[in-house]
């Protein structure tokens, strides 16, 4: 039986590969394939309450069109930032 904690990131991973955008799926969809499995319970917390916002706004704090709230300004932002830089 898996634990909480990985069932937890099976949930998160779905929801961030079925976004309403292309450029979202590809984004965070590659970032939760290439780092949920070390996210702290924290840093889930933060990742799953990006996927509860807008795309269009997550997108655009992604690429630094718009800041992102001082809610949303979290580690998880800037990993998913430098992740993007990757790509």
């Amino acid at each position: 039986m898996p634990d909480r904690l990985e069932t937890v990131r099976r949930k998160l991973r779905f929801r961030s590969l079925r976004r309403g955008t292309k450029e979202s799926d590809l984004v965070i969809g590659g970032f939760a394939d290439e780092h949920l499995h070390g996210l702290t319970e924290d840093q889930l917390a933060a990742f799953e309450a990006l996927l509860d916002e807008n795309d269009q706004d997550v997108l655009g704090w992604v690429i630094g069109m718009t800041p992102p709230p001082p809610t949303h300004d979290t580690d998880v932002l800037k990993m998913i930032r430098q992740f993007k830089n990757s790509l």
